[in-house]
């Protein structure tokens, strides 16, 4: 029988064996045997090449390897393809110019949202033109792009630019999809699929019309190919699509920041060990090419609202348990009441945090 799992209550890992992937906030261990790794690398072989990876394409892979060692990995399979490749990880613009040069690359592998931040920084602060780099593949992976971004960057860049879609548990490439393409082609059948957000089933195609969660079902892997596992990526469907379309949100307790997971639950419980705070909300914005992220608070108490410490204690709370920047801005009035905390996603991805509500 199958069982279905979310990030919020993915098994604890501390009896993991083999090659662990931890996520950042140390919630989400994954493990992985030798045979797992040799299957994970030869779908991520599969997928590049059916994506428009060539023979003769020398790759960088400018993704994060904080725990989760995703770019290592695409860069190995990468060799399998072409002709080089190298994780060179999410550097500072510039560096990623010079290891791009360096490498004599033909492809890049990024976030959406780190190529738009790259392009742009050709343009306003290097005054470099794009065209001199030489690309020919642009391969983006780990976050929803903004509406043209594919667009653009195949006019800036005069190359082809495919997304990828990495399995968010483990990090493998498992789809991929050109810009005019409606739907997700998966590298191997039975590998993606979709659910209602609040029941445990598969949907079969053609789907009906409403809201649903991409969900993978791992079956090659050792330790997860008994489960489902819901992405917390979710689509709005017409009715009648036969493929599976890209994810254009999120649900549940994580949102998506700068390719990253962070877990709301433990957000609400990093702040309650915090006395005097009434109300946060944790606004996420996409001004420009990059995610940005502020929690605002509400204290119940004036004398909190221009104490230092306070703020700080906040800051650190959000440091310690995420890599991901976020802000903290003190509301200008205290109040008295407590009010449930929430999430305000001006980018439009995230939609809600109780499955079953939203569906």
């Amino acid at each position: 029988m199958t069982s279905w799992t979310t990030r919020t209550a993915f098994p604890a890992g501390r009896s993991a064996e083999g090659l662990l992937r931890v996520s950042p906030e140390g919630d989400l261990v994954v493990p992985s045997s030798a045979a797992d790794r040799e299957t994970a690398h030869a779908l991520t072989v599969e997928t590049l090449r059916a994506a428009g990876l060539g023979a003769n394409d020398r790759v960088v892979v400018a993704l994060n390897n904080d725990g989760e060692p995703v770019g290592s990995p695409i860069a190995k399979a990468a060799v399998d393809v072409g002709k080089a490749g190298a994780s060179v990880g999410a550097r500072g613009r510039m560096r990623l110019h010079s290891a791009l040069e360096g490498v004599g690359a033909t492809a890049l592998i990024t976030t959406p949202t780190g190529a738009m931040d790259f392009l742009a920084r050709l343009h306003l602060e290097f005054l470099l033109d794009p065209l001199d780099l030489e690309l020919r593949h642009i391969f983006l992976v780990g976050e929803i792009p903004s509406p043209n971004a594919c667009a653009q960057l195949a006019s800036e860049f005069e190359a082809s630019v495919r997304e990828l879609y990495a399995d968010p548990y483990l990090g493998v490439p498992i789809a991929y999809r050109a810009p005019s393409d409606a739907a997700l082609t998966p590298t191997r059948d039975g590998l993606l699929g979709l659910a209602p957000p609040g029941k445990d089933a598969v949907l079969d195609a053609p789907y009906p019309e409403g809201l649903a969660e991409l969900v993978v079902t791992p079956a090659w892997h050792s330790t997860l190919g008994g489960t489902t596992l819901r992405t917390g990526q979710a689509v709005r469907l017409a009715g009648g699509e036969q493929g599976i379309p890209a994810p254009e949100h999120t649900i549940g307790e994580h949102v998506q920041i700068r390719g990253r997971w962070v877990s709301l639950p433990k957000v609400a419980a990093a702040l309650t060990r915090i006395d005097g705070l009434s109300h946060w909300e944790l606004r996420i914005r996409r001004e420009g090419t990059l995610d940005a992220a502020a929690l605002h608070v509400t204290f119940n108490r004036d004398t909190l609202i221009k104490n230092p410490m306070w703020k700080s204690r906040i800051a650190q709370a959000l440091y310690a348990l995420t890599p991901v920047s976020i802000d903290v801005v003190v509301e200008p009035e205290a109040r008295e009441d407590r009010r449930p905390p929430t999430v305000t996603d001006e980018r439009g991805h995230h939609l809600g945090r109780d499955r079953a509500e939203l569906s």
